[in-house]
């Protein structure tokens, strides 16, 4: 008997453990959790997205590794900040100098899946 208690109070524990990672990232925990980090994207093809989020609202992205120069200036650095759940960014060129905002939700240790306002999702994880 003890140990189905056990096994229930451990069960509910990783419930409320999961429920609590499934929640967005918002405010200054979000700007804690990338400021001055490289967030790399998971690319569909393979390979990864590197964006070094700089303390002060810089961010830059570098994709000569994927092999982006081909289809677009595959280095560029825009500003990044937090509007409550949401972690902004706007390139100068890349997405049409269009601002993009995507709500975070951590998914375990130094990993995160992301969708953006259009509702395109991802997986990356965070180093630093």
């Amino acid at each position: 008997m003890k140990a189905v208690i056990a096994a229930a109070g451990l069960a509910a524990t990783l419930v409320t453990a999961n429920a609590a990672a499934s929640e967005p990232v918002s405010g200054s925990k979000l700007v804690d959790l990338v400021s001055g980090k490289r967030v790399y994207l998971a690319v569909p093809l393979g390979g990864e997205f590197p964006l070094h989020y700089k303390p002060g609202g810089l961010v830059t992205g570098d994709g000569t590794r994927v092999g982006l120069g081909r289809f677009f200036a595959p280095k560029e650095t825009g500003r990044w900040w937090v509007d409550g759940k949401r972690l902004c960014q706007k390139w100068p060129t890349w997405y049409k100098g269009q601002t993009s905002c995507f709500t975070i939700v951590p998914t375990g240790p130094g990993r995160i899946s992301w969708t953006r306002d259009d509702g395109t999702t991802g997986k990356a994880r965070i180093e630093g």
